[in-house]
């Protein structure tokens, strides 16, 4: 990259639309904390820059900073801000202001590299820094007057829809081999294609991802899973052999494709229900799931079992009680991507948890010993055939309820 391509260049009107969020009370306050300790310390990257640059609103702000971490709490402390030294051994410190939280690192050269973490040295050279970072996408700079710093040419890969890696791909990939999923992600938000020079190193170093922490590889995959363009990434990770490192059951991608064709926004514990099915036992604890999206993937699994896409309504209400409701819509869009079901299909079960969802069942063992049961075991059995009587008529009302109640405590003596 010549030193031309590398200096400032002021932001477009129409880019700069964008940008709003850099001019924030809260941004603005850490800006200037920092700024006051020297100027021109500090500049926007990353996310936030790249996706503004796209007309996209930046979920979160992280500045760059030749600062050290100690000068940036103290020059926050100085202006009344709270500072959380949530990443300080690698140069990373949370301003917080007016309750929003900015990241701010401080610019960094990589010492040594494990593939899956580095022992970092801080620098104050801007191009150092940027040529540490992953992809070219994710190293342009905003300086806190507006005027972008692009030392690797990611601006023109962002406007091209080109993820590539900064340099040597293999070798950014050996410094971290989280990078090799990564280059997965971004290529689905960001790419036209993939580049295929990115792809090849992903393909030979896939085996690094095996020395990844579980945390690590379940949030990265979980994050790809969740994307609209999913399909078109999961199918590229088969043919280069990186998706059997993560997990090395044979996948289903074309009924992962028919789930995002019904579902687009279906996040991961469907996405992995769909990939693998039962085959994906085993996998909570591989991508250190959290119990919730455990407990997800496994619903969807089990309600797929209870529906199909012609599954009778009478049918389909008793699964959405036996399995709830998340679960139930969950199963069925799983039941209607392996059946390769159109929406209508998926619709028609849909409504019926919209529209026809069970009651809950409106009795509890103090009716049984309100009836005559004496506390014990009966008191559960007789509670358990009603409930079981009442869902074979299709969960009547109240009244017929009580009937059903009442002769199943008489069936129990």
């Amino acid at each position: 990259m010549t030193r031309k391509a590398a200096e400032l260049r002021a932001l477009s009107a129409e880019e700069a639309a964008h940008f709003g969020w850099a001019k924030s009370t809260p941004v603005a306050k850490i800006v200037a904390a920092l700024e006051a300790e020297r100027p021109g310390v500090a500049r926007f990257v990353g996310g936030c820059v790249r996706d503004s640059l796209l007309g996209i609103a930046p979920k979160d702000v992280d500045i760059a900073t030749s600062l050290k971490p100690e000068d940036v709490v103290s020059a926050l402390k100085k202006a009344r801000l709270r500072a959380a030294p949530t990443g300080i051994d690698h140069g990373t410190v949370t301003g917080i202001a007016g309750g929003v939280g900015v990241e701010i690192t401080t610019l960094r050269a990589d010492v040594s590299t494990d593939g899956r973490r580095a022992t970092v040295a801080f620098t104050d050279d801007w191009e150092t820094d940027a040529r540490r970072r992953d992809f070219t996408l994710n190293a342009i700079y905003l300086t806190t007057e507006g005027a972008l710093f692009d030392p690797v040419g990611g601006v023109a890969d962002l406007r091209a829809g080109r993820v590539r890696f900064i340099g040597a791909p293999r070798d950014r990939i050996r410094e971290d081999y989280l990078r090799i999923l990564r280059f997965f992600r971004f290529s689905a938000r960001f790419a036209n294609a993939f580049d295929e020079a990115g792809l090849a190193a992903c393909r030979e170093e896939k085996a690094g991802i095996k020395k990844l922490s579980a945390e690590r590889v379940g949030d990265e995959l979980s994050k790809i899973l969740a994307l609209p363009r999913a399909p078109v990434v999961v199918e590229e990770m088969i043919r280069a052999g990186v998706l059997a490192e993560v997990w090395p059951a044979p996948p289903a991608p074309e009924i992962f494709a028919n789930l995002k064709r019904l579902v687009p926004a279906a996040k991961a514990p469907l996405g992995l229900a769909a990939l693998w099915g039962d085959g994906s036992e085993g996998i909570d604890a591989r991508l250190r799931l959290s119990n919730a999206d455990a407990a997800r993937r496994r619903g969807a699994l089990k309600a797929a079992k209870a529906i199909g896409p012609a599954t009778p309504a009478k049918e389909a209400r008793v699964a959405l009680y036996r399995c709830g409701d998340e679960a139930f819509r969950s199963g069925a869009a799983l039941a209607a991507a392996r059946g390769g079901a159109d929406a209508s299909a998926l619709a028609r079960l849909v409504e019926i948890a919209d529209r026809h969802a069970p009651p809950p069942f409106p009795f509890s063992g103090k009716d049984v010993i309100a009836l005559g049961v004496a506390a014990g075991p009966r008191v559960a059995a007789a509670l358990r055939a009603a409930e079981e009587a009442w869902i074979a008529e299709d969960f009547p009302g109240t009244e017929r309820a009580r009937e059903i109640l009442e002769n199943a405590v008489k069936s129990a003596y």
